[in-house]
């Protein structure tokens, strides 16, 4: 076996790279994980204006992308319902109830104008040949926009995931130009689903995020859901509802789901229930509420990088304004190879270079000619001359030679030249150039996505406070049991999971529990009531050891581990005889063990007098003598 472990070794690492860098992540330069660019460079490919099959599409791309149909058909309608670069027509399911789409042969869809403005220039994108090296497919689409912070993404791959929230269009823009203007910016992310969002530990991306439901009370008794939280559907939603009503932690009368395009869950309550208690109970238990932390990993230079989102943004602004540079060159190129060859064409025809064509008899003799007559010209050149230029003359019909208009081709250079100075003069100002082109598209394009998720700060549902005391516990002295399963007659309590309860029993022992099912308490239950662990217990406790002496000790019950045995009496074989919560105990009478010739056989002590020591202590002993029987003179005592 050793002999594969190299083997091993290198097919996982190859594997491992081939996940991250071409499956799950997305790539920072266009936000696009392969299988998305793959889907749009084929409707690029495709587009005519009209709409097609999804069916069709995801044929064509299955040219470019191995994994087959199901994986392109998913990604597909998740890249359709974000809204911002393919077009739908049909069921493509909702984001909202969780509906899943219709089959790919009864929807279609086609390139938004703002995916054919923004991600695609043909002549400025690398390509590479596709996997079975039939199609050449984009290493890169030239986004203009912060597709993966406009997006979001999610992916897993091995040994790292990637989660990156989206954000709002025209946020994103606005924060592009105010990092053109030197300014600072923050970004904050924007759900489609709407809700609520708590940004406190956002932290650039690299934090987390608390978004709750929208939910409003109509009136005392219903509560109506208009908003759900990002990562969640109706369906789950209301799931989540009625798995905490089933659990008691809420209590509902009713839930029904009236959802379209729009959420509307309605709640209707039971009597003795309030809108007003039962909301924080929905944040705290369903998922009304839910975190999402956010872990931004993207692919830079073939490899992944965990990156701010004020880093990506800026990172992407700078390429943003290196795009148009290059798009605004190539665009002077053309202009520039246009003006040459119009002015090319005029010394043709205007100084009669083609009319010595009809002395020469050979190809060669014909080139020769014309590189002749337009050198006896050069100083009018835009440029130099090459060999194409003198093909692209010969090729001039002589209609066109008999036609020609001089007026017509001064109008043309003259539209040259002011396209040339206007480009050269946005080439010097291009930071104005790319806030302008930012300005442009937030003008025509940002009021169709408005801010969805309101942002605000909210506190955390303490679920100790709104838990519902819905557990019913006892205690059956015959059986000596404790607990929800026990059906007793003494010590009743209604209580929640959170809540604790001291119970302290005639053995001198105690312990502090929660709403347990059944626990065995020693000898007899002395002590039953909730205990408060921020405020812990005071008590005054009076007890007997084996011998009968007799103690008293002030003490605070505070710190415990819930369920372990602790003990107030230190000897084993005692009784406890008085356990008092009250700050003035009062007096106990204390009745000695009768003895012949005894002269002194009771004594009273003022419990008062008593110091704080720790619940273990021994204590003081209130008389000098065994002790048959404690009675309290004065106040309540158990």
């Amino acid at each position: 076996m050793a002999h594969l472990e190299p083997l091993m070794r290198r097919n996982f690492l190859e594997y491992a790279s081939y996940v991250i860098v071409d499956r799950a992540i997305p790539d920072l330069r266009d936000g696009f994980k392969p299988v998305q660019r793959r889907i749009l460079a084929t409707l690029r490919a495709m587009h005519d204006g009209r709409f097609h099959k999804v069916a069709n599409v995801i044929g064509d791309t299955m040219k470019l992308h191995p994994h087959g149909e199901t994986s392109i058909g998913d990604a597909l309608v998740t890249l359709a319902n974000k809204d911002y670069f393919i077009e739908r027509q049909g069921n493509y399911g909702s984001v909202i109830t969780g509906h899943g789409a219709a089959a790919p042969r009864y929807i279609e869809c086609r390139l938004t104008p703002l995916a054919l403005e923004t991600l695609f220039h043909p002549e400025l994108t690398e390509t590479i040949p596709s996997y079975d090296g039939r199609k050449m497919e984009p290493v890169a689409l030239p986004a203009k926009l912060p597709v993966v912070l406009l997006l979001g993404a999610e992916g897993i791959a091995v040994g790292m995931t990637t989660r990156v929230l989206p954000h709002n269009f025209g946020e994103l823009l606005e924060a592009q130009i105010a990092l053109l203007q030197k300014k600072p910016i923050k970004l904050l992310p924007d759900f489609p689903q709407g809700g609520v969002v708590d940004v406190s530990e956002y932290d650039n991306g690299k934090g987390k995020v608390r978004i709750r439901a929208k939910i409003e009370a109509d009136g005392d008794k219903e509560i109506v859901i208009t908003e759900i939280p990002y990562g969640t559907t109706t369906e789950s939603l209301v799931a989540s509802i009625e798995s905490a009503a089933q659990k008691n932690k809420v209590k509902i009368g009713s839930i029904q789901d009236y959802t379209t395009d729009k959420v509307e869950i309605r709640i209707a309550l039971p009597r003795g229930v309030h809108a007003d208690e039962t909301i924080p109970q929905l944040f705290a238990y369903t998922d009304c509420e839910v975190s999402l932390t956010s872990a931004v990993t993207v692919i830079r230079d073939r490899h992944p990088a965990d990156l701010g989102t004020d880093e990506i943004l800026a990172w992407l602004t700078d390429e943003l304004k290196a795009r148009i540079k290059l798009e605004l060159e190539h665009e002077l190129g053309l202009l520039e190879d246009r003006r040459h060859t119009l002015t090319l064409e005029r010394i043709f025809i205007e100084k009669g270079v083609w009319r010595d064509l009809e002395k020469a008899k050979t190809d060669e003799s014909v080139r020769e000619t014309v590189w002749k007559g337009m050198r006896a010209h050069k100083k009018l050149w835009a440029r130099d001359m090459v060999e194409e230029d003198v093909t692209r003359l010969l090729e001039i019909r002589i209609r066109r030679i008999s036609a020609y208009d001089i007026e017509k081709y001064k109008q043309q250079m003259d539209e040259i030249d002011a396209e040339i100075s206007d480009i050269q003069k946005r080439l010097r100002s291009l930071v104005k150039t790319t806030i302008a082109y930012l300005q442009d598209l937030i003008k025509r394009y940002a009021s169709r996505w408005p801010r969805r998720t309101k942002v605000a700060g909210f506190d955390t549902v303490d679920l100790k406070e709104v838990a519902r005391a819905h557990i019913r516990v006892s205690y059956d002295a015959e059986s000596g049991f404790w607990g929800s399963g026990v059906k007793g007659a003494d010590h009743h309590h209604t209580m929640s999971e959170y809540d604790k309860v001291l119970l302290v029993s005639s053995d001198g022992t105690y312990r502090i529990v929660g709403p347990e099912e059944k626990v065995l308490v020693p000898g007899k239950l002395v002590w039953c009531a909730p205990f408060d662990p921020e405020a812990g217990q005071h008590a005054v406790v009076v007890y007997r050891d084996k011998g009968k002496m007799c103690f008293g000790k002030r003490i605070q019950i505070k710190g415990f581990v819930r369920g372990r045995e602790y003990r107030l009496i230190k000897d084993a074989g005692g009784t406890l005889d008085l356990f008092v919560d009250e700050q003035k105990p009062g007096e106990v009478h204390l009745r000695f063990v009768h003895k012949a010739r005894q002269r002194v056989a009771e004594a009273t002590f003022d419990l008062d007098e008593l110091e704080v020591t720790s619940p273990g202590a021994k204590g003081r002993r209130l008389a000098p003598k065994p002790v048959a029987r404690v009675k309290r003179l004065s106040g309540k005592g158990r």
